[in-house]
C-alpha cells in the first residue's frame, strides 16, 4: 500500500464532475438539514426539557453537522465510488495511467473527506442564521469534520471493496449508518440510553464526533470528550489501510 501525490488526480477529477453537476446537489445541502432542524428543534423540540434550561434545538444543531458529515462521506464512498468502479469503469481507465490502484482509494477516501467538509460548513452557517453558534470555537468543526470525513470514506469505502452488489449498501445504511444516527448523540443524550447501549454508542464512529461538535459549536470545548479523538484516530489507522488493500484485491481479482 502506497498511495502517492498522484491520488490528487483522482481527487481533482470528482472535484471536476461535482463543480459541472453542482446545480443538481446543491439544493440537497440545505434542504434536508433545514427540515431536520425545523421538524425535530421546533417540533419535537417543544416537548423536550434538557438539563440547565438548554433548548433542544441547541442540542441537536452540532449533532446535524455530524450525522450529515457521515452522511456525505458515506455515499461519496459507496454508491460513488461503487458506480465510478463498477458501472462507469472509471478506476479502469485510470489505472491505465501512471496511476496506482492505491492513488485511486485514496483520492476516493479525500474526496469524500471534502465533501464531509463542505456539507458541515453549509450547516454550519445554516444554523449560525438560526443563532444556535454561540462562539468563534465553532470554527474548529472544520478540522473536526475533516477526520470525521476520513473516518467515514475509510470505513465506506472498505464496504464498497467488498459487497457483491450495489443492493447490498441497504444492509450498510440500515445496519450501521441509520442506528447511528438515532442513537449517536444527536438528538438523544448517550447518558439517557440504557447502559448497554451507552457502551455502544459510545464506541460507535459518530457518537464522539457528535460530543466535539457540541462542545465547539456551544462554546464549551472544555466539557467535550476530547478521548473521543482517539476513537476517530484508531478508526482510521484501522480501515484507511485496509479499504487500500481491499480495494487492490478486488480491482486485481
Amino acid at each position: 500500500m502506497n498511495p502517492s501525490y498522484r491520488s490528487l488526480r483522482v481527487w481533482q477529477r470528482n472535484r471536476d464532475v461535482f463543480f459541472k453537476l453542482w446545480r443538481s446537489e446543491v439544493p440537497g445541502f440545505f434542504a434536508e438539514p433545514i427540515l431536520i432542524l425545523l421538524a425535530m428543534g421546533f417540533g419535537l423540540g417543544t416537548y423536550v426539557a434538557l438539563d440547565e434550561g438548554q433548548r433542544y434545538i441547541e442540542f441537536i444543531a452540532p449533532g446535524i453537522i455530524a450525522a450529515y458529515a457521515m452522511f456525505s462521506a458515506s455515499f461519496e464512498c459507496t454508491y460513488g465510488s461503487f458506480i465510478r468502479m463498477k458501472y462507469q469503469k472509471t478506476y479502469d481507465s485510470i489505472i491505465a495511467t501512471p496511476l496506482s490502484i492505491d492513488d485511486v482509494s485514496a483520492g476516493e477516501i479525500f474526496w469524500g473527506t471534502t465533501r464531509s467538509i463542505l456539507t458541515a460548513c453549509v450547516i454550519l452557517v445554516i444554523i449560525a442564521a438560526f443563532g444556535l453558534v454561540e462562539s468563534p470555537w465553532a470554527l474548529l468543526v472544520i478540522p473536526l469534520a475533516a477526520l470525521a470525513g476520513l473516518m467515514f470514506s475509510s470505513i465506506a469505502l472498505f464496504f464498497t471493496s467488498v459487497v457483491p452488489a450495489i443492493y447490498s449498501f441497504n444492509y450498510y445504511y440500515t445496519l450501521f449508518i441509520t442506528p447511528m444516527f438515532f442513537l449517536g448523540d444527536v438528538f438523544f443524550p448517550v447518558d439517557t440510553l440504557p447502559p448497554v447501549l451507552q457502551h455502544i454508542a459510545w464506541i460507535a464512529p459518530l457518537t464522539p464526533v457528535a460530543n466535539l461538535m457540541r462542545s465547539v459549536v456551544t462554546g464549551s470545548p472544555g466539557e467535550g470528550a476530547w478521548w473521543g479523538l482517539g476513537v476517530i484516530a484508531g478508526y482510521i489507522a484501522v480501515f484507511f489501510p485496509l479499504s487500500l488493500l481491499m480495494m487492490k484485491r478486488r480491482l486485481l481479482r
